[in-house]
């Protein structure tokens, strides 16, 4: 039995409470916002991230972070990446060296283009920072639908431990040490997820959306394995796992933002209606810096910061996408020679 603060009561945070108690572990969630903490202890139930999913008595919520860390031997980071730097900052005073810490969210640090196990490794300053991501929508793990992630560190020690800690019949875990791997899939895909919701706004059809997957993709896996990350890590859970599920539900805040665009929203309509944070707006400028650092093509994200940033027409984008210059399909494939038939 562990003893765990998830940090950050929305709907994942929420969602992997209610799993991680079910397993027999004390949980409690943090939350920085009163009103959140105050409807779960009364309530038992995060009605307005999370609504049908019943929180067990067990589990309750505090705003009080020096109790939320100092009690707890793994603490479950759970709030959207834009918040991950300021968060560690509220844990600083309160953590050991023991504590393991294990990142949940997905996304890429605007200003520095550090992923978030990076920040955490930064401003933590402690040896066991893990990073847990895959096909994972919380309204679905909330109800205990069959679903699968992956779990990396950088020590197998740590990584087996999250899985042990995490893992029951409706929740299977994987490992990896791929770390990098799995942080760089898990949010370059939400930007390819809002080019795949407009196109689904503009009207266009499955072929569209598939190749757009296919193509992100490749963008995805090509700056991967440049900042070090594994080929086998994006043919994984954290790669096309998460790409298929973002790109293709309804629950996707991302796919949703992106349909929105498509049928005419600014950005700032379209967040709005969403009324949750969209990763993949916050990651888009961070993955075209790190292309231009790493000199990776990546023209499907390259359009998708235009469409945000530049007020670019989304009908323009993916005529500009069809349109580009003739290429072969991999180009680590090589052409037999031709042979001369007599």
């Amino acid at each position: 039995m562990e003893n765990i603060t998830i940090i950050g009561g929305g709907s994942w945070g929420t969602a992997l409470a209610v799993t991680l108690q079910g397993n027999g572990h004390l949980v409690k969630i943090w939350s920085i916002m009163q009103d959140e903490v105050d409807l779960i202890n009364s309530t038992h139930e995060n009605k307005d991230k999370l609504p049908g999913v019943i929180i067990p008595n067990e589990i309750v919520a505090t705003t009080n972070i020096e109790e939320a860390v100092t009690t707890s031997s793994i603490l479950v980071f759970a709030v959207p990446s834009i918040f991950v730097r300021s968060t560690a900052k509220l844990v600083k005073p309160f953590i050991t060296a023991e504590h393991i810490v294990v990142n949940v969210a997905k996304g890429i640090e605007e200003s520095t283009t550090l992923t978030l196990t990076e920040i955490l490794e930064e401003v933590l300053e402690i040896p066991n920072i893990a990073v847990l991501s895959g096909p994972s929508h919380a309204e679905e793990v909330g109800k205990k639908i069959p679903t699968t992630c992956v779990v990396g560190a950088s020590k197998k020690v740590i990584a087996e431990r999250i899985q042990n800690t995490f893992m029951n019949q409706n929740f299977r875990i994987y490992t990896s040490p791929d770390v990098i791997g799995i942080e760089v899939g898990g949010a370059l895909k939400n930007v390819i997820a809002l080019a795949a919701g407009i196109s689904d706004g503009l009207g266009f059809g499955d072929n569209t959306k598939a190749a757009l997957m296919t193509r992100g993709m490749h963008e995805i896996s090509s700056l991967g394995m440049a900042m070090g990350g594994s080929i086998y890590t994006f043919a994984g859970l954290s790669g096309i796992g998460d790409l298929i599920v973002t790109c293709t539900s309804m629950h996707s805040r991302n796919r949703r933002c992106g349909i929105l665009l498509g049928k005419g929203y600014t950005l700032a309509e379209a967040t709005k209606e969403v009324q949750m944070v969209v990763e993949g707006v916050h990651s888009a400028k961070a993955a075209k810096a790190l292309a231009e650092k790493y000199n990776i093509r990546m023209p499907i994200i390259e359009e998708v910061c235009k469409v945000l940033f530049e007020d670019k027409s989304p009908k323009e984008a993916v005529l500009n996408l069809m349109l580009r210059d003739k290429k072969i399909e991999h180009a680590d494939i090589e052409w037999e020679e031709n042979v001369m038939w007599s």
